[in-house]
């Protein structure tokens, strides 16, 4: 398995139709600097989609044959929306997002600058900000993907005692293929969460989590009769 820094450690990327988004012996988080620049290249924006009435869409969005945008969704681009996916009701889809096939933006959720492999799902009130969600990643409501450090400074990445300097000011997630994260959950700017991961609900989750792994949050409760 490739080091926990490279794409290959985190997406399957054969057959994928944006995989040289990613180069190999690069970061996996460069992709992100070049996005821009990729979804320029990828033609003349065009709506071979569905549009609904009162959905809103940019000059620079390339909406693929069998995707769907529902109305009162705004996707304001540049952005690619792969065939097959769909931006629901109250969608908000900013600027540089690269949206794979069979992909799912819901009501309430906020997209801006990323990356959807195919199948990735950010389906109910989710904040995906400068971050890369793998093939059938599944966000539960509410989980948000920080990508701003409070004081404003450049974001690092330790994995297995090294740290990287990222040169980014804004990073989110890097979550690989097959990631459930539950309700609620946050992650800190710069998580990197390996493929065929669990997260727990309503846990914040910081630095590096290897493949299969789970993070769970241990809570007491306790349930008292009234008086």
């Amino acid at each position: 398995m490739a080091e926990p820094i490279y794409a290959e450690y985190f997406f399957d990327l054969s057959g994928w139709s944006h995989a040289s988004i990613f180069k190999e012996g690069e970061p996996v988080w460069q992709a992100l600097e070049r996005l821009p620049e990729y979804l320029a290249g990828l033609g003349e924006p065009v709506l071979l989609g569905t549009v609904e009435p009162g959905a809103w869409v940019g000059e620079k969005v390339y909406l693929a044959e069998g995707a769907l945008v529902q109305a009162g969704a705004m996707v304001c681009g540049p952005a690619y929306i792969g065939p097959g996916s769909v931006i629901r009701h109250g969608a908000y889809v900013r600027e540089n997002c690269l949206i794979g096939a069979d992909c799912v933006v819901g009501h309430c959720s906020e997209t801006k600058g990323c990356i959807m492999l195919d199948g990735a799902q950010a389906p109910h009130f989710n904040y995906v900000g400068d971050s890369i969600l793998g093939r059938k990643v599944n966000l539960g409501a509410g989980t948000k993907l920080s990508n701003l450090k409070n004081d404003r400074s450049e974001i690092t990445v330790t994995v297995a005692g090294t740290t990287y300097a990222t040169g980014r000011k804004k990073l989110g997630a890097i979550i690989g293929d097959r990631v459930a994260v539950g309700c609620n959950a946050v992650t800190s700017p710069g998580t990197l969460i390996g493929p065929n991961s669990s997260i727990y609900a309503n846990v914040v989750v910081r630095g590096f989590v290897p493949a299969l792994s789970i993070v769970k949050l241990r809570q007491t409760q306790e349930i008292i009769p009234m008086r």
